[in-house]
């Protein structure tokens, strides 16, 4: 790819993802996560630099959450800690990744409605990143421990104050989201004289 078409490809991928972004910061997750994908399907195309894959699956996986697939996240992360079992883990910036997966995947578990499995994912991440590292992860142990039971309202509100989510408001840039076009729906008529042809 020459480097003015490199460019174009990631203005482009940069674009849709602003837009996913501002669709999340509406409510519409399912939006969202259509940017993000395509997003994420354009960086690996052009070969973008790891770090536009890795903030697109961040923003997906923030989406999801919100949207109450737990089960999705919780199925990313167990993949994600699959990957660095393999790997292993040899310095502090994968310990720290390796602690925030961990803990995403605690805090899906508690909203999912397994807070012993989730206080669990979260003791493993504080012990892993460190401590005053995941602040979200130690403020859900100080409740589990003294015997509180946060619910899903609760939990967010708590991300939201520790800045936990990537993309809020102030994060994104307008001016360089490109909405995607909406997807065609066919009516019944065209439908069927789509399959009659």
């Amino acid at each position: 790819m020459t480097r003015p078409a490199a460019a174009s490809a990631h203005e482009m991928h940069l674009g849709i993802a602003e837009a996913g972004k501002a669709a999340a910061l509406a409510g519409d997750h399912v939006e969202a996560l259509r940017h993000y994908r395509e997003a994420l399907r354009l960086a690996v195309s052009s070969r973008a630099p790891e770090v536009f894959f890795r903030h697109y699956t961040q923003c997906a996986l923030e989406s999801l959450e919100l949207a109450g697939h737990y089960g999705d996240v919780i199925a990313f992360c167990e993949r994600a800690e699959a990957h660095y079992r393999e790997i292993g883990v040899s310095n502090p910036l994968q310990r720290r990744d390796r602690g925030s997966i961990l803990e995403r995947k605690g805090i899906a578990l508690i909203k999912r409605g397994d807070p012993a499995e989730g206080q669990a994912a979260l003791e493993a991440a504080v012990a892993e990143a460190g401590t005053a590292t995941l602040p979200v992860s130690e403020t859900v142990l100080g409740w589990l421990r003294r015997g509180l039971r946060p619910d899903v309202r609760r939990l967010t509100e708590l991300q939201r104050r520790q800045r936990y989510f990537t993309v809020r408001p102030g994060q994104v840039d307008a001016d360089r989201a490109r909405p995607l076009p909406k997807p065609r729906t066919r009516g019944r008529g065209e439908a069927a004289a789509q399959h009659a042809r």
